[in-house]
């Protein structure tokens, strides 16, 4: 027997659990019964879904799901700890042979799990992810932030991410236990689904809408993750603070060699606030990338837990 995580971060999704509940149970229960009658294998699943902290009824549906289905299970934070924390919860506590992650939204369509599982039993994959080839339904503004950031860190780091990757991947346990064995706080999954290897299968898939409900993603968001993103998988950015200094020390270095060459000195009050300015802005530039790295490493240091769990299936039994 095979056992199947299927790891669903929930954030406020009262609207999405019933219909991703429905679609997830027909998909899996029609593998089940295919791989059976096959003689392939004999599959069970276990449905694990994250709770980080919704202010809505998430939960209360959640725990009814768990109560009329023994295949449900769940993780209750204490407050809202952020997807990278619920991801890294469910493959924690995740029992599987396979897990596979995705959204309760309905954006990772369930149907390609099927897909997904024949390309990592077949033993020619570690993991099968899905890449959007289409932002669909996105603003301009955002497709274009979000290219730029595939590129600058492909530029800038060793670790290759894939454009328009998605966090909906079936993996390995091998590949989980790797996964695990990071214990590092500032966690940025697309990255580090990169970087501990393992051969993956990439499906192409267009944009799909919300099935229900409102995102919880906005700029802001998805600016500050892909800086994240950045310092947690390049240190380009200490050396561009270095070039920097190199570029406006020669520059400096030059406007001495004009005056005493040409004899021309550069005068006026807005000369010099425009050159404090630009030095001054320079400096504390390169003061915030510093800090942004030792403000990571102050994070490690502290050693707090990525979440807190406050209640599970189990435990509210015991209450």
């Amino acid at each position: 027997m095979e056992l199947i995580s299927v790891i669903v971060p929930c954030y406020n999704e009262q609207e999405s659990l019933p219909l991703f509940y429905r679609e997830i149970t027909s998909v899996t229960d029609g593998m089940k019964q295919k791989y059976y009658n096959e003689n392939i294998s004999d599959l069970e699943f276990e449905y694990l879904f994250i709770n980080d902290g919704s202010k809505d009824d998430t939960l209360k549906i959640l725990r009814e799901l768990a109560a009329d289905d023994r295949r449900v299970r769940y993780v209750s934070f204490s407050r809202n700890f952020g997807k990278e924390a619920a991801m890294l919860a469910g493959l924690e506590q995740s029992r599987g042979d396979y897990c596979v992650i995705l959204d309760a939204d309905l954006q990772h369509p369930p149907r390609l799990i099927p897909q997904m599982y024949d390309y990592v039993r077949s033993g020619e994959y570690d993991c099968a992810a899905t890449r959007r080839i289409s932002r669909k339904g996105e603003s301009k503004v955002l497709s274009f932030f979000a290219r730029t950031f595939y590129k600058v860190i492909n530029s800038i780091s060793q670790t290759h991410i894939v454009d328009g990757a998605q966090d909906f991947r079936f993996m390995t346990r091998q590949m989980v236990n790797a996964i695990l064995d990071m214990p590092e706080k500032n966690r940025f999954s697309k990255g580090i689904f990169s970087w501990v290897g393992f051969d993956t299968k990439f499906i192409e898939v267009e944009n799909t809408e919300r099935a229900a409900g409102k995102t919880t993603w906005n700029f802001k968001k998805l600016f500050l993750y892909s800086l994240d993103g950045i310092f947690a998988f390049s240190t380009a950015p200490l050396w561009l603070s270095i070039i920097m200094g190199i570029i406006f020390c020669l520059l400096a270095l030059a406007m001495v060699i004009k005056t005493l060459i040409f004899g021309e000195a550069m005068t006026g009050y807005p000369v010099v606030v425009a050159l404090l300015c630009l030095i001054g802005g320079i400096q504390l530039f390169c003061m915030g990338v510093t800090g942004q790295y030792i403000s990571k490493m102050y994070t490690e240091i502290k050693g707090r837990p990525s979440y807190i769990i406050k209640e599970t299936e189990e435990t509210r039994h015991r209450k």
